[in-house]
């Protein structure tokens, strides 16, 4: 099969190298948006507009055109948000031929340096996932679904505490018709535009925002819970300990207010984690804390452990907050960890510890106690009150 994806940018066939041209003469068929195949002049080829939902239907595609000559049509650069990687993951010999993207456009209309900008895109992705990226001083480039959408994420910005954000819409880059709106998150009221738009967002210097940053151990009132909450001193041991990494799957069982699993996909936004939660309300309760706290991306499992393990991807890590005395538990996670991966587990009980103890006389890693003392009021002074102490296994399961 000839496949050959073609990044075309919004000036169309003026715009296409020699290559790119060459390869869309050549092809049987070519496959595109409406909007994309509009741009093309008057070739031999079939036309093919995608079908909607494009990705469910994109194998049957290409095996109704296995025996032809095919090009796909993406907008800018085909692997920068674009169909190329789903193409290249159907068929890995495809040849890419890309187009500037629309971040490498957007930069260099605005005098950014792209190394120093995080991209973000709310096409198919919530619009939470902006919140974690937010700082002060902080560049940013989101791509956008539709022409409502930057107001949308103008009024997002202002409630999370960037009112005071520069907002800059660029739309149809590359095209005859760009054009660039300038404005304030708090005050922004531009009518929708066009739809093929980026908008560049300028943090504030001072933003009204507490800061919450990315390192583990947020404040215990970042989240909504009902007393079962990991702590910030041992939730901030727990990740660290767990060592999260760009692209890992962490199993948090037994989530709780999902304290762990999100601080771990906070850490970097290719980190993936899927919590279990017995309880519907408290599953309820995790997925709202982690779109409050930008990782609306966190799967949550309603379930009891292990019997609720057995159907997942196979993790990187695993942490368990609850249920380490549970007939089994140890045994499954540990059997389920991929080599390499590491497991922590807190308890707070004697049965757990013993389990803790029996686990590591079989299968070795490291056995510490946490305590902690927080100050609180006694009569008219302040004296240290100390939580319960914590149990912790930590253990790395060999290559």
């Amino acid at each position: 099969m000839s496949v050959t994806v073609v990044g075309i940018g919004a000036e169309g066939w003026p715009g296409l190298g020699e290559p790119a041209r060459a390869a869309l003469e050549k092809a049987d068929v070519v496959l595109g948006a409406p909007r994309q195949l509009a741009l093309l002049p008057d070739l031999a080829a079939e036309h093919v507009t995608w079908p909607s939902p494009l990705m469910p239907a994109l194998p049957g595609l290409l095996a109704e055109h296995a025996d032809r000559t095919l090009a796909v049509l993406a907008s800018g650069d085909p692997t920068f948000y674009g169909i190329g990687s789903a193409v290249l993951a159907h068929e890995p010999g495809a040849t890419v031929l890309p187009a500037p993207s629309s971040l490498a456009l957007a930069c260099a209309r605005l005098g950014w340096a792209a190394q120093d900008v995080e991209v973000l895109s709310t096409v198919g992705r919530p619009l939470a996932a902006v919140r974690a990226a937010l700082a002060p001083r902080r560049r940013l480039l989101v791509l956008v679904p539709d022409a409502g959408a930057p107001a949308v994420l103008a009024a997002a910005l202002t409630s999370w505490g960037y009112g005071e954000a520069a907002l800059t819409v660029l739309a149809s880059l590359g095209a005859p018709g760009e054009s660039r709106v300038d404005g304030r998150a708090a005050d922004w009221d531009q009518p929708a535009g066009d739809p093929l738009a980026v908008v560049a967002v300028t943090c504030p210097e001072v933003p009204d925002d507490v800061l919450l940053g990315r390192a583990p151990g947020l404040p215990d009132d970042a989240y909504d819970h009902d007393g079962q909450l990991t702590k910030a001193e041992v939730r901030a041991l727990s990740v660290a300990a767990l060592r999260p990494v760009p692209g890992a799957l962490l199993w948090d069982v037994g989530g709780g207010a999902g304290s762990i699993a999100i601080e771990w996909m906070r850490h970097h936004a290719a980190c993936r984690a899927v919590s279990v939660e017995v309880r519907e309300d408290r599953a309820a309760r995790i997925a709202a804390n982690a779109a409050t706290l930008g990782v609306p991306g966190l799967r949550v499992v309603v379930g009891r452990a292990p019997e609720a393990l057995a159907e997942l991807d196979v993790p990187d890590a695993v942490f368990v907050g609850g249920g380490a005395s549970a007939p089994g538990m140890l045994d499954a996670v540990w059997t389920a960890l991929r080599p390499g991966g590491r497991l922590v587990v807190n308890t707070v009980t004697l049965e757990g510890e013993a389990a803790l103890a029996a686990f590591r006389a079989d299968h070795g890693g490291a056995l510490r106690r946490i305590g902690i003392e927080r100050v609180a009021p006694v009569g008219r002074f302040s004296g240290w009150r100390a939580l319960a102490g914590v149990t912790q296994l930590v253990a790395r399961k060999d290559v």
